[in-house]
C-alpha cells in the first residue's frame, strides 16, 4: 500500500509516517516511479508506535523494542546496556503509574456519571417523566417567569 493508504488506515498523517521511517521504526520499500510501498503489517506497527508514543517513550527506545512487539517474538538484544535496562523499566513504571491514574479517573468519572443518571431518574420518577428537570425561577429559555 502507498503512504496515503497507510495514512488513511491509521489515521496517521503522512508526514509523521515519514518521520517514522526516518526513525527506522517502519520501511517502506520503493517502487519503480519512486512510491512508498508499505506492507499491510505496518498498519499494526503505526498503531503500536503511536501507542508508545502516547504513553510517552521516546523513539529511541521505541526502535528497540519493537521486536519485542512483533509476532513470533524473537528477542535479542546484544545491545543491552544496564543504562537501556533501567531505562525500559523506569518506563514500566511510569506507565504503570500513568495506567493507575487514568483508572482512578476513570473510575471516578463512572461513580459521577452513575450518580447523574440515578439523580435524574429520581427527578423524572418524582415530576412524572423525562423532561421534570430543576428550575430556579426562570423559564426554559432563561428569562424570568411572568409576574401573577
Amino acid at each position: 500500500m502507498r503512504i496515503g493508504e497507510l495514512s488513511e488506515r491509521t489515521g496517521t498523517p503522512r508526514r509523521l509516517l515519514r518521520y517514522y521511517e526516518e526513525q527506522g521504526l517502519i520501511a517502506a520499500r520503493r517502487s519503480p516511479n519512486g512510491y512508498r510501498e508499505y506492507d499491510d503489517r505496518f498498519v499494526d506497527r503505526v498503531t503500536q508506535i503511536r501507542g508508545l508514543l502516547d504513553a510517552g517513550l521516546p523513539t529511541r527506545i521505541i526502535k528497540q523494542i519493537l521486536p519485542c512487539l512483533d509476532k513470533p517474538r524473537t528477542i535479542y538484544f546484544p545491545d543491552a546496556t544496564p543504562e537501556m535496562i533501567a531505562t525500559l523499566r523506569h518506563e514500566r513504571d511510569r506507565m504503570t503509574d500513568r495506567i493507575r491514574c487514568l483508572t482512578r479517573n476513570r473510575d471516578a468519572i463512572g461513580e459521577y456519571l452513575d450518580a447523574v443518571l440515578d439523580y435524574n431518574r429520581t427527578e423524572a420518577d418524582v415530576h412524572g417523566g423525562i423532561g421534570g428537570g430543576i428550575r430556579s425561577g426562570s423559564d426554559a429559555d432563561g428569562s424570568a417567569p411572568d409576574a401573577p
